[in-house]
């Protein structure tokens, strides 16, 4: 297990973006205001190539978190050994300030299903998300952070609250936690709950890290507000709103904003780190 000790990330209490290669010259350029950049640790697990090359060039001089998609940590099977073996590869060669994967499944029978589907929160669900962090962590030789999903129906076999589900995983595996503001805001919306009273529950003494994202609307088959976790545009008011509720209680945190589809021109990312700059910034003050 890595040292219970360690802090839960040392990234800088700053904003970060998603790194995508289209915007490699700008960041380079004049990266202000990010700080430390995040990326998907499945586009990097080659061996070479132009993108390992820009990597190597920005980790000499950002802080870089890799955000792992599938390794299935919720999933029945056994971890793809293969695949945790390319992780660890990656991580021994650019030592990323932090890592991170989903509390969520995406394969099945070998099928790997392109999707983060959430799993009930069940005692025998418990102890196999637990083996496999424990692995993980064992593996990789370092802690992760294990992130709050988004949620679109909640399962009736369900015996816990997420937020106890969290805690319990973090309190047995010495994880620590990725809280995805947007992902609650999109859960509460979905199932009728309220966001403030999940912060207020969530562990926020684990958090080592905060993201935020864009999410569509839409209407289920009752005409109920459904939102979508979709990553393809500019984070929403309400969630801005939750971001400085969960900062007035955390005080200063790496703060991520993810823009994954649609991706748009550097200077419409930079404005929203500029926005979480600034929500940093009134904490500070």
């Amino acid at each position: 297990m890595p040292d219970s000790a360690a802090p839960f990330s040392g990234l800088p209490a700053a904003p970060g973006v998603g790194y995508k290669a289209q915007h490699f010259a700008d960041i380079t350029a004049d990266p202000a205001p990010v700080e430390w950049l995040e990326i998907h640790a499945e586009n990097y697990m080659g061996d070479g190539g132009r993108p390992i090359a820009q990597l190597r060039h920005l980790a000499e001089r950002f802080a870089v978190s890799a955000h792992g998609i599938g390794l299935s940590i919720g999933g029945a099977a056994p971890l793809d050994r293969a695949h945790l073996a390319r992780l660890k590869h990656l991580c021994d060669w650019l030592q990323p300030v932090s890592f991170s994967e989903h509390l969520a499944w995406s394969t099945h029978d070998s099928h790997f299903l392109n999707d983060l589907l959430p799993l009930p929160y069940t005692s025998a669900t418990l102890t196999r998300v637990a083996d496999h962090i424990d692995e993980v962590q064992e593996t990789l030789g370092r802690r992760m952070l294990l992130e709050n999903p988004s949620s679109y129906l909640a399962f009736a076999e369900s015996t816990m609250e997420e937020t106890e589900f969290l805690q319990e995983i973090a309190r047995r595996t010495g994880c620590g936690l990725l809280l995805d503001v947007n992902n609650v805001f999109v859960s509460a919306t979905n199932l009728g709950l309220d966001p403030c009273a999940y912060i207020e529950a969530f562990p926020l003494g684990l958090v080592g890290e905060i993201h935020l994202g864009g999410h569509d609307e839409d209407a289920d088959d009752h005409g109920a507000a459904l939102l979508i976790d979709s990553h393809g545009r500019e984070v929403a008011d309400p969630v801005w709103a939750l971001l400085e509720h969960v900062l007035d209680r955390t005080g200063p945190r790496p703060v991520l904003v993810e823009w994954d589809n649609n991706i748009p021109q550097w200077p419409a990312l930079a404005a929203e780190a500029r926005r979480a700059a600034e929500a940093l910034g009134r904490v500070c003050a």
